[in-house]
């Protein structure tokens, strides 16, 4: 009796269980209702741009590699023009038409027409843009109203919550596929201010811009990014919404961004660091060097302090203490707390702003200059130091960087940021060098080339290419 008894009870377990596992399925079987209620919110985006260059003057000839007579002669050939197109997505967050997207959708457009639910177009400007966090801000050229969508919360989201992306993934417009939050806090090596979220939500190119939404309809991300140019592999990244929405605001505001800054150089602190410094084990941000006259200086920080605290925020390494200063009001004293001789330490710091720094603007003004190679229709640049320190590279790695990958190039399933360091069997010590291999096998038959690339891990592959 008591073992029949065990029995149905058992079989009632498994049962329920299996019925509500049957019910929690069901809950999510369709994402229709929310779909349909989001997707006017979400617009597709289409930019033109006007890319000039010059054929060569003396076309049976060219230069040797890295020679003053490339650069003397290449202002007397011929300008060509041709017109460059681009897609991506974005997404209405005011009524009045106000569109959030990727800086790197817009950068450089002439023109920008975005398309709503339904097929109407309408011409957009940029209010802002900031190119660290790659987000900007346009505006619809109408006096319509729009229908907008809201933020949620990104810092609750979970791994393994449901979330669906909306977006105009290669060109096909008002595509909704649906995933789960894979992981959190990624950094992927794109940008200085990196904290993905990742996801297996379908993402491809043309996606960029769009939202990343809850089950509540909220907008937790901005995609942004997607792993291999090859298309969709169930991994892709967005910018999380409590990252964007202060830049946001900022863009909207003041059409730029005003960033916290401390003025400092800051490096990891290692096993060995930590205990010659006696530290209870390798934690916060290592301050290398200072900005003569800036913040940190003024409020008696120094070279050799470890920060371990920063407004009442524990700082665990250099890339949550870049965050957080990033975030924080420019002119707000804070309080800093410092490892300094085997003791803890309180300095008081009146943070300045980052875009007006001397450090800023020297950066910015020293860009590394760029070529457009034609037959790969690739821009890149000469690799440097700083690059090879930066990927863990080997001391004597040379090749060129790839910095823009148009849409029709040959080698669009490459990533930005991938160096190429060999072609046709020749090491590639000079942009020169890429682009006369190149002008070479334009002139063959074939018109094909093999190269060999380091991917964005540093890993190395070879790879046939028919130019265009």
């Amino acid at each position: 009796m008591v073992f029949r008894f065990l029995k149905i009870f058992f079989v009632t377990i498994i049962f329920v269980n299996f019925s509500t596992l049957g019910n929690a399925k069901d809950a999510h079987s369709s994402f229709a209702d929310l779909a349909e209620k989001l997707m006017p919110s979400v617009v597709d985006i289409f930019t033109t741009q006007t890319i000039v260059t010059r054929s060569n003057p003396f076309p049976g000839f060219q230069f040797p590699p890295g020679s003053t007579f490339e650069d003397m002669f290449k202002d007397f050939g011929t300008p060509q023009e041709r017109k460059a197109y681009a897609l991506g997505s974005g997404f209405i967050i005011d009524s009045s038409g106000i569109i959030v997207t990727n800086n790197h959708v817009i950068k450089e457009a002439e023109d920008i027409l975005v398309k709503i639910e339904g097929g109407k177009e309408y011409e957009a400007k940029v209010i802002g843009a900031d190119p660290f966090l790659d987000i900007a801000v346009l505006k619809i050229q109408s006096s319509e109203k729009f229908k907008p969508v809201k933020f949620g919360d990104s810092d609750k989201a979970r791994i393994g919550d449901s979330v669906i992306a909306i977006g105009n993934p290669l060109g096909l417009g008002g595509t909704v596929t649906a995933g789960i939050i894979s992981a959190r806090n990624r950094n992927i090596g794109m940008s200085r201010y990196e904290d993905f979220i990742q996801t297996d939500a379908s993402i491809n190119q043309g996606n960029s811009g769009g939202p990343l939404f809850n089950m509540d309809g909220d907008v937790i991300g901005i995609n942004t990014a997607i792993y291999g140019r090859q298309g969709n592999i169930g991994i892709g990244f967005s910018i999380p919404s409590n990252s964007a929405k202060k830049v946001i605001d900022q863009l909207i505001k003041y059409g730029e961004t005003k960033r916290g800054w401390l003025g400092v150089m800051i490096i990891e602190v290692t096993k060995e660091t930590a205990e010659s410094k006696k530290l209870d084990k390798p934690r916060g941000a290592l301050v290398q060097d200072l900005t003569a006259g800036g913040p940190s200086e003024k409020g008696g920080i120094k070279a050799g302090d470890i920060i371990l605290e920063f407004d009442g925020k524990l700082i665990n390494n250099t890339r949550e203490l870049i965050f957080i200063v990033a975030q924080t009001e420019v002119g707000k004293t804070v309080e800093v707390q410092v490892w300094r001789n085997q003791r803890e330490v309180i300095k008081k710091i009146k943070l300045g702003r980052l875009e007006t720094s001397d450090a800023f603007n020297v950066k910015k003004t020293k860009e590394p200059k760029t070529t457009f190679v034609e037959g790969l229709k690739i821009t890149v640049r000469a690799l440097t130091d700083e690059d090879i320190k930066a990927r863990n590279l080997p001391e004597n790695t040379t090749g060129a960087i790839i910095t823009k990958i148009e849409n029709d190039s040959p080698i669009n399933y490459l990533n930005v940021n991938n160096i190429i360091i060999e072609a046709e069997k020749k090491k590639i010590k000079t942009v020169g060098d890429l682009k006369n291999i190149v002008n070479s096998a334009l002139r063959t038959t074939n018109k094909t080339i093999q190269i060999v690339i380091y991917n964005n891990q540093s890993q190395i592959r070879e790879i046939g290419v028919k130019l265009d």
